[in-house]
């Protein structure tokens, strides 16, 4: 089978790219064929593969004329056509694709009569600000059903009102041609929090398959050594719940937290440590690459994910448990589908909570060890790679039956 992978960024810049290189290596391992589909930059990842790619372009452009062009660009459209006339894809396979790639790709894609699959890494389907949380970072669902003057009123997208303005555009401009409720053939959402949110949007709930993210498991394996202390990395952000564990942290005995990350918000923990004397407990680790954040992982007593956004499926939680470490995580978006409450970790509701299940794990190394297996059994038999092959060579065959049919069915009505 020929898959064309769609992506607006070509390297590794979140979750999102991590998924559209990790799918392209397993369907090449199984004997397919892959091209992508993205935009020019210097920093773009060279495959061995086929790549198609059109001129950089963004919402921050001063030129309104070409910042219109994150809705609907005709070269990005005519570049689309020479890569299906070029390569012949069987499926073509979006992944962030809104703004900068536009809904223009689309139509040549339809017009081909090529199975389309879509999978939702976030929620701009819904919300023209992505993360559907308002300026103050606090969870908001005004725009679901297409109410989108609330982004323009709130200025959500970069608390810009020309670009919430575009936002919004772009928004009602997908909803009125249809491209998530017909145009695209199957969403994909990595957790079942997000397909009830498209649901509760108005897309039907026979277009959304559930597919979780998945992990090479065998990248993971080490031997586990406990070094007594809890660690968070991601982003230093408020919606990421980084102040929500640094109040419980300053509240539990026996702490000790290690931070890894950058993020908007670094200055204010820094303060926030030296305002609460927690220079001996708590420690700022900075932007560490992936090899040196597994060694974290692979020695700390437990991870935490205190989220207070919709996380999807985080890729920090996977990885955790490939490891083998016990993660204990808000009760939000996707998270609780990933870690099984007392069983690899806990799921907690409030900071009352959170300070408890903190002082248990970090007081129970035989607890912490016992939770580590169990999240690395759960990450073999649910998240390997192995495992979402099987599901999505299913769904890429069952699309490409479908259209068979639907060609069948109108050669047979012109007498051909």
């Amino acid at each position: 089978m020929k898959i064309l992978l769609v992506n607006k960024f070509h390297y590794l810049k979140g979750g999102s790219e991590k998924y559209y290189f990790d799918l392209a290596n397993l369907l090449k391992e199984n004997g397919h064929e892959v091209a992508f589909f993205s935009m020019q930059d210097e920093k773009n990842i060279k495959t061995d593969c086929k790549e198609y790619f059109v001129e950089n372009s963004d919402m921050n452009s001063k030129n309104i004329f070409k910042a219109l062009d994150v809705i609907y660009s005709k070269k990005n459209k005519k570049a689309m056509e020479k890569a299906l006339d070029d390569f012949k894809p069987d499926i073509v396979h979006l992944n962030n694709f809104q703004r900068q790639l536009s809904a223009s790709i689309i139509k040549p894609i339809k017009k081909r009569n090529i199975p389309i699959v879509f999978t939702a890494h976030d929620l701009q389907a819904i919300c023209p600000a992505i993360v559907m949380l308002d300026n103050e970072k606090n969870i908001c669902d005004k725009c679901i059903n297409g109410k989108y003057m609330n982004c323009i009123k709130g200025k959500c997208v970069k608390n810009s009102s020309l670009k919430s303005l575009l936002g919004a555009i772009e928004g009602k401009y997908y909803r009125n041609k249809k491209i998530y409720t017909k145009q695209i053939d199957k969403i994909i959402t990595p957790s079942k929090y997000f397909k009830t949110m498209l649901v509760k949007d108005g897309v039907k709930a026979d277009r959304v398959e559930i597919l979780h993210n998945f992990i090479d498991v065998d990248e993971y394996s080490a031997k586990i050594e406990d070094e007594g202390y809890a660690f968070y990395y991601g982003r230093l952000a408020k919606e990421k719940g980084i102040f929500n564990l640094l109040n419980a942290i300053n509240k539990v005995k026996n702490k000790k937290l290690l931070i890894a990350g950058e993020g908007p918000d670094k200055e204010k923990i820094e303060k926030y440590i030296i305002e609460n004397n927690l220079k001996q407990n708590v420690k700022l680790l900075g932007y560490l690459k992936t090899n040196q954040i597994k060694e974290y992982v692979r020695k700390a007593r437990v991870i935490i994910v205190p989220s207070i956004c919709r996380e999807n499926c985080p890729y920090s939680i996977l990885e955790t448990l490939a490891i083998g470490r016990p993660i204990i995580g808000s009760n939000l978006g996707g998270i609780p589908e990933l870690v099984v409450n007392n069983e690899c970790g806990y799921i907690y509701n409030d900071e009352k909570t959170l300070i408890e299940k903190l002082e248990k794990l970090l007081n129970d190394e035989a607890l912490a060890k016992k939770m580590g297996e169990n999240a690395k059994k759960i990450a073999n038999e649910k998240f390997s790679k192995d495992a979402y092959y099987s599901k999505i060579i299913t769904l890429y065959e069952q699309l490409r039956r479908t259209k068979n049919k639907k060609e069948s069915k109108i050669k047979s009505f012109y007498g051909k």
